[in-house]
């Protein structure tokens, strides 16, 4: 199956990020494991796999529609305090989700309905589980204090 370049280009943009959010769930769990918060080292854990697996659908569907996937990440965004890596985790969600946006716009005028179809399935995940869960976290330390949220992650 032959794919249109500009929507084979948009998906390589589109794998960019979720190699990206996997990097950065990647050291996020890893700086929450060293540090012994065990609740949000499996959760973001759990996330960089959920990347990953995003990340391989999405070359699944590049070699699909006959491209070439370009498995480079964006450049990603360590935090330094558990408040600071949320936040930017919940920035990449964001980006990620406004990308989706634009990609099914694109899949539509070029009328590549199956992939549009991939692409919602994808937005879903990522409003729903990703940055809801992590619009939550903020919520929660905002209301209880970062004290206490902290020792509820231990």
């Amino acid at each position: 199956m032959e794919g249109k370049k500009v929507v084979l280009d948009c998906m390589n943009k589109l794998l960019a990020g979720e190699l990206a959010a996997r990097d950065q769930y990647f050291i996020h769990s890893r700086m929450y494991e060293d540090w012994g918060y065990n609740k949000l080292f499996d959760r973001i854990n759990h996330e960089m796999a959920d990347e990953t697996e995003h990340a391989h659908q999405f070359i699944h569907r590049i070699l699909m529609l006959g491209g070439t996937p370009v498995v480079v990440p964006e450049a990603i965004n360590v935090g330094k305090d558990v408040v600071d890596m949320l936040k930017k985790d919940l920035a990449t969600e964001l980006s990620v989700r406004q990308n989706l946006k634009d990609a099914i716009a694109l899949c539509e005028k070029e009328q590549d309905y199956v992939t549009r179809l991939f692409l919602v399935d994808q937005l879903k995940d990522t409003e729903e589980d990703h940055a809801h869960w992590l619009e939550q976290q903020l919520k929660q330390i905002e209301i209880i204090g970062l004290q206490n949220y902290l020792q509820s992650q231990l």
